[in-house]
């Protein structure tokens, strides 16, 4: 009895806090917004974030959603930032995650293309069969896995000099994937702003490195369009 008594008098302490903690995360994401000319939207604009892709971290789980939401543009292109929520299980073995998303508009679709860390999820994922593009660069394949729904456009993309860039400290620890018409990477927690400009560096240097012939095939021209990266 006493117990339930002591929990009567301290969920009111338990609301207040959580009510103000989330408070000062809107302030602190209204405030990093207003500085870089973004808008923090809270909820998805329109662009159907919680279904962006169709792999990891999209569409495990139950209860997904998306929150957090920051939209703006990076060097020309629109890009946004979110949380990404889902959870496993029910009742007492229910699990919630989060994930952060980063992701640019391209100008034109493009073929399936992921690059994860080479690490222990990606070697489970490969002795299962998962399919691995093997690169002329051993160093580049020793740290990446690479799925490729269209190999030819995979092997086009990753031409040494991207490789090159995707080497770099930054790039390695930056898990990404083109889909359709946006590439977008995922961390694990909630949206961290200072990592946001980091991670859409890297995305930017991957759309200014796929060769022109390539946007060519996809029916976009980048030299047609000036100030729109992607002339390479």
């Amino acid at each position: 009895m006493e117990a339930a008594v002591v929990l009567l008098l301290l969920l009111p302490l338990v609301v207040a806090g959580a009510w103000w903690l989330a408070k000062k995360r809107r302030e602190q994401l209204d405030t990093w917004a207003r500085a870089t000319g973004w808008q923090h939207v809270r909820h998805d604009p329109g662009y159907g974030l919680a279904r962006l892709h169709h792999n990891q971290p999209f569409e495990q789980g139950h209860g997904r959603r998306v929150s957090e939401v920051l939209t703006g543009r990076w060097q020309g292109l629109p890009a946004v930032s979110y949380t990404y929520e889902w959870s496993t299980g029910a009742g007492k073995e229910r699990r919630t995650y989060y994930a952060h998303v980063v992701a640019l508009a391209l100008p034109a679709y493009l073929p399936v293309l992921e690059l994860t860390g080479e690490g222990v999820g990606a070697r489970i994922a490969k002795a299962l069969g998962a399919r691995d593009l093997q690169t002329e660069s051993v160093a580049f394949n020793d740290a990446y896995r690479v799925a490729a729904g269209d190999e030819r456009v995979g092997h086009a993309i990753l031409h040494p000099r991207l490789m090159e860039r995707l080497l770099q400290p930054d790039a390695l620890r930056t898990d990404w994937r083109i889909e359709g018409t946006w590439i977008a990477s995922w961390a694990p927690g909630r949206t961290d702003t200072a990592r946001i400009a980091p991670r859409l560096g890297v995305l930017h240097a991957v759309v200014r490195g796929v060769p022109r012939h390539v946007w060519q095939e996809h029916g976009y021209d980048p030299l047609r369009h000036p100030g729109v990266p992607g002339a390479c």
